[in-house]
């Protein structure tokens, strides 16, 4: 079990910053697609708000009622979200996976900067929260993809 000092070190000031700069977090107006996804164990929840143009992100709102870690992975996706189609969403969303797994490295560009999750490997009750913004993200991308071939 995680000591204290695990937690201190788990809640990094990297983390913390990340967390605080959270952009894109309104919801749009009229978006294409709303999706809600909660995390049960903690109960953290987003809801991604998107427009698409030719399979590409123009638009990305979000509602983010998360913990500081599910916020700070919600701050990465905001930030090189516009402009991005589905298969980097889920190749992002992928590698954010086995990072936790402890089975690679995490996202690369354009979604470098999800190493800061390298320290919650051990805290797998903190996994869905921080996978959120990426699931969320890559459902909406799929409605939005299936939607449009209709």
């Amino acid at each position: 079990m995680p000591s204290d000092a695990d937690l201190i070190k788990l809640y990094s000031q990297r983390i913390l910053a990340l967390a605080a700069d959270l952009s894109l977090r309104e919801r749009l107006d009229a978006p294409e697609v709303s999706v809600k996804k909660r995390a049960p164990l903690c109960g953290s929840s987003i809801t991604v708000d998107l427009v698409t143009e030719n399979g590409r992100i123009t638009e990305y709102g979000q509602d983010v009622k998360a913990c500081a870690l599910g916020q700070a992975a919600a701050a990465l996706v905001a930030h090189h979200v516009i402009g991005r189609d589905r298969a980097e969403i889920e190749a992002a969303r992928d590698a954010l996976r086995d990072l936790l797994a402890g089975r690679g490295n995490g996202p690369e560009a354009p979604f470098a900067g999800f190493e800061v999750m390298e320290a919650t490997r051990e805290f797998t009750n903190r996994h869905a929260s921080i996978m959120l913004a990426l699931d969320a993200t890559a459902d909406a991308m799929g409605q939005a993809e299936a939607r449009n071939c209709a």
